[in-house]
Formats: structure tokens, C-alpha cells, sequence
């Protein structure tokens, strides 16, 4: 115990010597979870929360078009401005760089009278079909499409849905302009506005609720998404200073000396487990910290601890284990520093990438989706958001926990391998 105890003491003294490797697992991980939460929080008031600017050109004079401007701004999503009529595609998208709106709508001059007539052709239509005198012979054209302009930078999702709310807005028109024919073509006589009010906006209400396990109805944040996933990042990047203390001892001949001595290297790799693992726990201890209490001062969302202290105790400490265990391996088998720090570095953005950290794992496909089940970044991901986003306990996380800790087994089976290969132990 003496033997593991000097040891640990040594590795501490030596972890403190190395400015560079604590800034790298300490403040690279804070500046990178409150940049990327501030970014993703603005991300979600902007879809959430603020509203997108949209420019109208409303070449037409009749009363649709009035009517769909109106719709379009009673769907919460946009800022509606109108501009001047005539205007080209070139003009157009003049306009909305000058007032930095992501939208532009062109309505066709002959709008109103084009779904006058429609309207009226399938009132018609709809007569006949009831059995009552009813003109259904006309031919009439289509309506015009509107012209919808957007800057590239919107992505398709967000596209879709400002599509889908301009189709509402048209829909609704048209809706009302034939519900308007068909009333006055029985009644011969005006639809009155309080009964057009009440069958056109008679819809049914919508209820959203978060799923959680605990019964909970929180909605997630920015915060809870992103302080999770980058405490694990941080924790991987030990791999810059132990990665390069295993090294280290190779290169200057430390193993060697201690052969010559009454002990043994595992003691020395299961010190560097200890002294590791405490840091992975200082930094989750930090991030977590900062999330909850110094978060709303830079105007972020708070986090929310889970319920199951325990659960997020474990999950952190495998966690923890996985990344000084993967850390070790690399260190072991690395010939220099550089090799270390390189492979560490690029490897454990590449287990990031491929773990959900910077896409969602849902979102994967094929190949990627496969590979995800290899990363041990998945599968600690997969826990935490179970316990911060559902509000899971302990016995929710195990099937996370199992495949982490074995992964941990299997790097410290290679690590032992590697060290027997070097005739290092």
C-alpha cells in the first residue's frame, strides 16, 4: 500500500508540473462548453422563440392576397415587412440582403382573382355533387404559385417547416374563399363573419408533453444537451497529459529502473488509474458546477441535476475509468510524444464525431450508426441524457453502463498485452 501510495504522490506532483496538459483538460473543456451552449441556446430561441424575417412583395390588389398576409403573420414564426411591387429575382434578393430578412415571398398579380375563381368552380362542383343547381362546366386555371426565396443558410429542416406554415396560410385562404362561394350560392347572401370565424378556426388543440421516466414535464435545454456530452469530451482529453506521461516514462528509462527495484509497473499504471480517474471526476465536478451556478450569469439556462445522484455518480466514474484506461493504452503503445498527443487528439474527436457528441446519433445512417456502438463517448452520451433529458434512474442506464464498462475491460486487456509485449512488466 506504501508502494501505490508513493506512486500516486509522485504522479500528482508530476500531473502538476504540466501547465499545459491541466489547461488542456480544464479550461479548453469550460471555454468549449459555455461557447458551444451559448451558440446552440441562441440556435433554439431562434427556432423556438424569435420569429424569421420575412420581405412580402404583394404585386396583387384584391382581397386573397390581403387575406394571406395576414395568415402569414398570424402563425407566430415571422416577422412579416412588406416591400414595394414588381419586383425581380435579382431585386428581390437585393431587398432581403439590404434588410437582412432569411425569407422573400412574391404573390402573382392576379391572385385574388384566381382563387376567386377556383373557389367559385368548386363551390360549383360541390353543389352539383349535393344535388342542387350548381355551375361546374367552367374550366378554370390553376392559381399562380407563389414564389418563395430563401437564403441558403436556413437548413431543410427549418425550410420545410417555413414551407409547411406558407402552405397553412394558403390553405386557409383558399379554404375561406370557397366556403364563402359555396354559402352565398345557397343562401344568396354573404357568409356572416362571426360563423366563418367559428367553422374555419374549429381546431382541434394540441398538447405537447416531454416523455421522461420519472413523470416529470421539464423541458429540455440547451444546457441539459450540451453540459453532458462535453463533461465526456473533457474527460477523453486526459488522454494529452497521461497519454504523454506513459510516454514519457518509456523514453527516459523509468520502466527499466524499476525493474531493478523491489516492485512492480502494474503498481505504477494502477497509481496512474487513481490519479486520472480523481481528475475525470474533478472535471465533471467543475462543468457541472458551472452549469448550475454560474451558467445564468452569462444569461444560459441552468442545469438541472437528475434525480439519481447515485446513477449520475456511477455513470461518471465509468466514464471516468473508460477515458484513463483508453489514455493508457494509447500512452502504451505510442513511441513518442508526439505519436501520442497526435493519434490522442485526432482519435478522440473521431470518437466524438461518431459517439453523438457533434451529431446526433439518431440522425446517423448506415455505416456511421454501426459505428457508434464502438465508441465508449455513445454510450456514456446514451446514459447521461437518460438521466438528465428523461429523468432515468440507475436501473434505466445499465444497458448504457454494460457495453462502457466492457470496452473499459477490453482496453485494459490490451494495455496489459501491450506492456508484456514491450517486456515492460
Amino acid at each position: 500500500m506504501f508502494k501505490l501510495w508513493a506512486t500516486i504522490v509522485k504522479d500528482v506532483r508530476v500531473l502538476l508540473r504540466d501547465k499545459v496538459g491541466i489547461s488542456l483538460m480544464f479550461v479548453m473543456p469550460i471555454i468549449l462548453v459555455v461557447v458551444v451552449t451559448s451558440i446552440q441556446n441562441s440556435t433554439f430561441n431562434l427556432v423556438n422563440k424569435n420569429k424569421l424575417s420575412i420581405l412580402i412583395c404583394n404585386s396583387d390588389t384584391g382581397q386573397a392576397s390581403k387575406q394571406l398576409i395576414k395568415s402569414i403573420s398570424k402563425i407566430g414564426m415571422f416577422k412579416v415587412a412588406l416591400v414595394p411591387t414588381d419586383k425581380s429575382a435579382q431585386q428581390m434578393a437585393d431587398a432581403m440582403h439590404d434588410n437582412d430578412a432569411m425569407l422573400g415571398v412574391i404573390i402573382p398579380s392576379d391572385f385574388s382573382r384566381k382563387v376567386e375563381a377556383k373557389s367559385k368552380s368548386i363551390a360549383g362542383k360541390a353543389l352539383t355533387s349535393f344535388g342542387l343547381a350548381g355551375d361546374s362546366s367552367k374550366k378554370v386555371g390553376d392559381v399562380d404559385p407563389l414564389t418563395l426565396y430563401y437564403n441558403p443558410i436556413l437548413q431543410e429542416s427549418l425550410r420545410l417547416s417555413v414551407q409547411g406554415g406558407i402552405r397553412s396560410a394558403l390553405q386557409l385562404v383558399e379554404s375561406r374563399e370557397t366556403l364563402r362561394s359555396l354559402y352565398f350560392s345557397i343562401n344568396e347572401k354573404q357568409l356572416p363573419e362571426n360563423l366563418e370565424n367559428e367553422m374555419l378556426n374549429n381546431n382541434t388543440a394540441i398538447n405537447e408533453i416531454p416523455v421522461s421516466k420519472d413523470g416529470t414535464r421539464a423541458t429540455p435545454n440547451a444546457t441539459q444537451h450540451n453540459v453532458p456530452a462535453w463533461t465526456i469530451f473533457a474527460m477523453f482529453f486526459v488522454i494529452m497529459s497521461l497519454g504523454g506521461s506513459v510516454v514519457r516514462e518509456k523514453v527516459s528509462g523509468s520502466f527499466i529502473r524499476l525493474k531493478t527495484l523491489p516492485t512492480n509497473y502494474l503498481v505504477g499504471i494502477f497509481s496512474k488509474q487513481i490519479t486520472y480517474l480523481a481528475v475525470t471526476l474533478l472535471q465533471a465536478a467543475v462543468i457541472f458546477s458551472m452549469g448550475i451556478w454560474l451558467f445564468p450569469f452569462f444569461g444560459l439556462p441552468a442545469l438541472n441535476l437528475p434525480s439519481d445522484i447515485l446513477a449520475l455518480i456511477i455513470v461518471t466514474v465509468i466514464c471516468g475509468w473508460c477515458a484513463v484506461s483508453y489514455s493508457i493504452c494509447v500512452g502504451v503503445f505510442a513511441d513518442t510524444q508526439e505519436q501520442a498527443n497526435g493519434f490522442g487528439a485526432v482519435s478522440i474527436v473521431i470518437l466524438a464525431a461518431i459517439g453523438g457528441l457533434m451529431v446526433p446519433s439518431f440522425a446517423m445512417e448506415g455505416f456511421a450508426k454501426t459505428a457508434a456502438n464502438f465508441s465508449p463517448m455513445h454510450w456514456a452520451l446514451q446514459a447521461y441524457y437518460s438521466l438528465f433529458l428523461e429523468g432515468g434512474k440507475l436501473k434505466d442506464v445499465v444497458n448504457n453502463i454494460i457495453p462502457l464498462f466492457i470496452i473499459t475491460v477490453v482496453l485494459q486487456l490490451i494495455t496489459f498485452w501491450g506492456l508484456k509485449r514491450k517486456n515492460l512488466i
